[in-house]
């Protein structure tokens, strides 16, 4: 993964949100991707955004994965959901994504919102260690990565992971056309 300097993440609580050590700490032994193919690797927290990153680290933006928080109302109730997309692509969020949800309207939950909410900051919010009661859509063609790069819910380091693995956390769900292709 580029010029990332990887290690197995549990263990290195250092390097990770409080709720993503978490869901380390509760990842089943007996999962298909066993929690030591979680690696995390240390970075410059103000190249932590995908552009700047991908660049500093020598990492391309085909193996890189972005987790957005989208909210949409539906009878006076927010429901929540998390995607993720590879950083080629965008999510469809007023299509597939507001269906998804069952609400009128979705777009990108307020920043102060979704780090209160994730208890991860803002930039590196990550899959891993979100609320289970949120639906995790991962686009198809992220779970077909040997490898991708997301955030580890701080700015100051980076998950590399299978992104198969993504397909085992709770309430996540693999959906076919999540995203479309940034030309």
């Amino acid at each position: 993964m580029g010029t990332l300097k990887t290690e197995p993440a549990a263990g290195r609580a250092d390097l990770l949100a409080a709720p993503v050590t978490a869901a380390l700490d509760r990842w089943p032994a007996d999962a298909s991707v066993p929690v030591d193919q979680v690696l995390v690797a240390p970075i410059d927290a103000t190249l932590a955004d995908t552009a700047a990153f991908c660049a500093a680290y020598d990492v391309g933006l085909d193996v890189s994965a972005n987790c957005v928080v989208v909210a949409g109302k539906r009878e006076g109730t927010v429901r929540y959901a998390a995607c993720v997309v590879l950083a080629t692509t965008r999510a469809d969020v007023n299509g597939v994504v507001r269906r998804h949800l069952d609400v009128r309207k979705a777009s990108f939950a307020p920043m102060a919102e979704a780090v209160d909410l994730t208890g991860m900051e803002y930039g590196g919010i990550t899959p891993v260690g979100l609320p289970e009661t949120w639906p995790i859509l991962v686009d198809s063609r992220v779970v077909t990565m040997p490898y991708v790069v997301i955030g580890s819910g701080v700015r100051h380091s980076k998950i590399v992971l299978p992104g198969s693995a993504l397909s085992l956390l709770p309430g996540a769900e693999v959906v076919e056309g999540l995203a479309r292709s940034v030309d």
